[in-house]
């Protein structure tokens, strides 16, 4: 059974100039939608950085990176018959990331947020650099990119060493799915290897861009989590049959939290018309269901400030020195210290963890008939069918794993090259993290899904909300009730596929206005 592609708009080319690029467009060219070319107002602008790197050579003035050693050997200055041996000699050592490689999207979200931080014309870099980094992703050369091995300051040092490696000809690629030495791959997309000259080996590896590729798709995808929740949320509520108290306004009035009253809005237009709210008489429901709108909102709430920090780091300058052409000043700090992205992406596990910790006590408080009213497992059968009772384990599992991913990276630093460098900001842990609990959410997503789905149908699926209805009625061109016991794992999968691609709840917003923040 084939599951849809989402559908995209698409655009034959973006312009790349170090200022405006959005997180939905990381993601366009990290998903093969678009491809990037810069614009020559950009070109002119990395031009002045560059003429201020080649005076300083040409003067023999000593500056970090230019045309000295690095890290703890910045005391050391280099002859200049050696400084482009300098910028190989960085990026050969630097390349020691290890592990499993990143997924070719977020390699390709690491070259394009490479390129736009190059764009912004303070890396001293020459045009060329840039356009090498584009053609590649334009012509799908892919570098291998292990996992680990970044310490988030000086930046992702280790794993973009790897994808500057792939530039010069040397290291591993990726091309049309085949992996293959780097200069066979440059070859095979008519590719001539980058001689890297004075400061370019340094401003390629010198930067935030493994972190903040990590977490732009994080964001993104989690924008679409947060629709996804309030969606499966709805239909928990009508098959236990909620109460609507919990949704008054009023009570939003009280606490005025943003992302409860967008929370608020999206229940309220997905249960219009729902018959099933409020139907069964009690005095409370637990706090699975009357506290949505607070956990919810609160993950929204936490998203909004994320994505203020991911929008600007995405555009910034992270290598050190950074050159400023007006007045031909060459200043080094500390922008290539990942700790905004790193602190931003422990709160991003944190938030939406609870997203999947209180999604699966929703699930609990179906398949368990004493909580219900409803048959045990929501197996038809019961005794010779066990129904959902495994796929709760599931969900408890993943949300108890989600638990070890909120434990903060950011608060973890270790010293290194010789104390020279004596904090850091573990930033692309944190983002790696903030990568799984993603996925993991979609599956736990998808549990309460199949459940509600399953638990509505029981009782009766008529009169449901209006988008509720829509969610329901889309599930079932692609997985069937459970009549009786069969492997579920497909189901699982297609569920999640369902929600993580963003169709469920396009399919939904045909007909429903939600927001996500």
């Amino acid at each position: 059974m084939n599951l849809p592609e989402p559908e995209v708009k698409r655009a034959d080319y973006l312009e790349v100039d170090g200022r405006s690029m959005t997180i939905a467009q990381v993601s366009l060219i990290a998903r093969g939608k678009v491809n990037a070319f810069i614009s020559k107002e950009t070109v002119e602008r990395v031009r002045a950085s560059r003429k201020v790197v080649e005076k300083i050579v040409r003067e023999g003035r000593t500056a970090y990176g230019i045309n000295t050693g690095f890290g703890k050997f910045s005391e050391i200055v280099v002859p200049k018959e050696d400084l482009l041996r300098l910028q190989n000699n960085l990026i050969a050592s630097h390349a020691t990331a290890v592990g499993r490689p990143l997924d070719e999207e977020v390699v390709r979200a690491i070259m394009i947020l490479r390129a736009n931080a190059l764009a912004r014309g303070y890396s001293g870099v020459r045009p060329k650099v840039i356009e090498m980094l584009l053609k590649m992703l334009n012509r799908g050369v892919h570098p291998l990119i292990p996992a680990q091995g970044s310490l988030g300051a000086s930046g992702d040092l280790a794993p973009l060493a790897h994808m500057a490696l792939v530039m010069t000809g040397r290291g591993e690629a990726i091309f049309k799915g085949k992996r293959m030495d780097g200069a066979a791959a440059l070859n095979a997309a008519g590719l001539e290897p980058l001689t890297l000259q004075e400061k370019e080996g340094l401003a390629l590896i010198n930067g935030t861009q493994v972190m903040t590729a990590l977490a732009a798709l994080a964001v993104h995808d989690a924008l679409n989590l947060l629709k996804a929740a309030d969606i499966i949320s709805a239909l928990t509520l009508e098959a236990l049959e909620a109460l609507p108290e919990p949704f008054d306004i009023q009570l939003w009035e009280a606490r005025p939290h943003p992302g409860h009253k967008a929370t608020l809005e999206n229940l309220e237009s997905l249960l219009q018309g729902s018959a099933w709210i409020g139907r069964k008489h009690k005095v409370q429901d637990a706090y699975s269901l009357r506290c949505i709108p607070q956990v919810h909102g609160a993950a929204k709430d936490a998203l909004r400030y994320i994505k203020s920090v991911i929008d600007i780091e995405i555009n910034s300058a992270t290598d050190n020195p950074l050159v400023f052409p007006e007045g031909e000043r060459i200043l080094s700090g500390g922008n290539f210290h990942g700790q905004p992205v790193s602190q931003a992406m422990d709160f991003f596990c944190m938030a939406v963890a609870e997203l999947g910790s209180i999604s699966e006590r929703r699930v609990e408080r179906m398949l368990n008939s004493s909580l219900s009213g409803l048959p045990p497992f929501l197996a038809r059968q019961g005794g010779l069918n066990s129904g959902f009772m495994i796929a709760q384990y599931t969900a408890a599992s993943i949300a108890s794993e989600n638990k070890i991913y909120a434990h903060p990276a950011s608060v973890d630093s270790i010293s290194c090259s010789a104390s020279q460098e004596d904090h850091v900001s573990m930033g692309t842990t944190a983002a790696r993290k903030a990568r799984q609990v993603v996925q993991n959410i979609a599956y736990i997503l998808a549990v309460e899904l199949l459940v509600a789905a399953q638990a509505i149908e029981i009782n009766g699926s008529s009169d449901l909300g209006i988008g509720s209805a829509r969610a329901l009625s889309y599930l079932r061109r692609y997985i069937p009730p459970l009549a009786e016991d069969r492997i579920l794992y497909p189901d699982l999968e297609k569920a999640a596929s369902l929600i993580s691609s963003g169709c469920l709840v396009k399919h939904v917003e045909e007909k429903v206005n939600l927001t996500a923040l």
